[in-house]
């Protein structure tokens, strides 16, 4: 067998550990201040012994803990236990740890000190009928336990089915920064609940308990909440802290809150980070879609907006602009495909020209490049506006370029083509 002992401060998230330790095997418990797992049966499928503790404690923003390994629970415990004191691993072990690593013998400790018993050797050495006398039957069956020789029997962690997880904080809080402090830990155990369960998630839930019930006369409710979306599916947690932050920094607390709740709202099968050969694919820095919604929670969803396609051949029609951060609108961006013909820039309005004769002037006569481009639209729109009849052309003028310009349609009551500017290229 092959017991793993992972170090777990006051400072450090216990239950996250040991839901990170559930990615390597079932078979996971707390034992005293340590996360002890059974990875015996599972070291080949991630490389052996060294490249599982690798993978262990990388991958991760927990801070990496201290850790020691050996053939029984107790006895990698006992060995991380003198690695934080300092002491350098015995050359026999068991046989020459000390006693003072064993739990069950900490209360006996003078005692067994006092007649020069200080080691599991040395332990092991005495009749066993008077040490369970003197000492109790938890001492020796503890001993055989470290040896190997009797069942280690722990109450193995289980992972819940869904992340809603509710802490009580420390001290109220009063600010979207001690709400901030607070959520850390509870994105922390986020990240090792969806690597163990194999997720990405898409959308999470705050939510805070009032402290108060009614403030200057004013009933206040009991919980206040925030909702934070992601447009693509994700275990890395600095992009959701960054939006949490964002969100916090813009909200109000209607009193302290004594109370912190996370859930997770959305979330599908995690596919792994997405990995390519191509150089400007692997681009340092931050992705465009956190750029998008990071500046969307602080600017304001209505400020970065972007164009979203509509089925329309009126060249006006053709898009509207969206909040960037809604779903459609990401998706809008992957699907929308362009006309090769088409300017970069359109008039808000366009712009009538001037004719003389048959042709059209903007600051000089225009010249025609291309053969007319029919449009005939807007006979089916519902709100009765009158049919779109335009013939379509690239020109080109001396001062200000290349230009798109449209002549309409002929109708009975005109003898003369209007012509319209709607497009620059640049």
């Amino acid at each position: 067998m092959y017991w793993i002992a992972l170090q777990v401060s006051p400072d450090d998230d216990a239950v996250a550990w040991g839901w990170r330790a559930l990615q390597f095997t079932p078979r996971v418990a707390f034992v005293d201040e340590a996360v002890l797992l059974e990875a015996g049966a599972s070291e080949r499928l991630f490389g052996g012994r060294r490249e599982l503790l690798k993978r262990l404690v990388s991958g991760t923003e927990m801070p990496a803990l201290s850790r020691a390994s050996g053939s029984t629970a107790l006895v990698a415990l006992s060995l991380l236990r003198l690695r934080r004191q300092g002491q350098a691993c015995p050359e026999h072990v068991p046989d020459d740890l000390p006693l003072s690593t064993l739990t069950a013998a900490r209360e006996h400790l003078h005692t067994l000190d006092r007649i020069g018993c200080t080691t599991f050797g040395n332990l092991r050495g005495l009749p066993r009928s008077g040490v369970s006398r003197r000492f109790g039957t938890e001492l020796l069956q503890a001993l055989d336990s470290a040896y190997g020789e009797r069942p280690e029997r722990f109450a193995w962690i289980t992972l819940p089915a869904t992340f809603d997880q509710n802490v009580e904080l420390v001290s109220l809080a009063t600010s979207a920064s001690d709400l901030m402090f607070a959520a850390q830990h509870l994105l922390t155990r986020l990240q090792s609940w969806l690597q163990a369960r194999n997720l990405g998630v898409l959308a999470l839930e705050l939510e805070w308990t009032l402290d108060l019930r009614r403030l200057d006369g004013k009933v206040l409710p009991r919980t206040e909440k925030l909702e934070l979306r992601t447009a693509e599916p994700s275990q890395e947690m600095k992009h959701l802290r960054r939006l949490a932050s964002e969100q916090l920094a813009r909200s109000t607390l209607s009193a302290p809150a004594n109370h912190l709740r996370l859930r997770t709202l959305e979330t599908v099968p995690w596919g792994g980070a997405s990995a390519s050969l191509l150089p400007e694919d692997n681009k340092p820095g931050e992705k465009l879609h956190q750029l998008i919604e990071r500046l969307s929670v602080r600017l304001g969803e209505n400020n970065v907006t972007m164009a979203h396609p509509l089925q329309d051949h009126r060249p006006e029609c053709m898009q509207q602009w969206v909040p960037a951060r809604t779903a459609g609108a990401a998706a809008a961006v992957k699907e929308m495909v362009g006309d090769a013909i088409y300017p970069p820039w359109l008039l808000r309005e366009p712009l009538r020209l001037q004719v003389k004769g048959d042709k059209p002037f903007y600051q000089g006569a225009l010249q025609l490049l291309t053969r007319a481009r029919r449009i005939e639209a807007a006979w089916w729109d519902p709100q009765g506006n009158e049919p779109v009849l335009r013939d379509y052309f690239i020109a080109r003028s001396e001062s200000a370029g290349l230009l798109w310009v449209y002549r309409e349609r002929l109708s009975e009551d005109q003898d003369r083509a209007q012509w319209f500017l709607h497009g620059v290229y640049a």
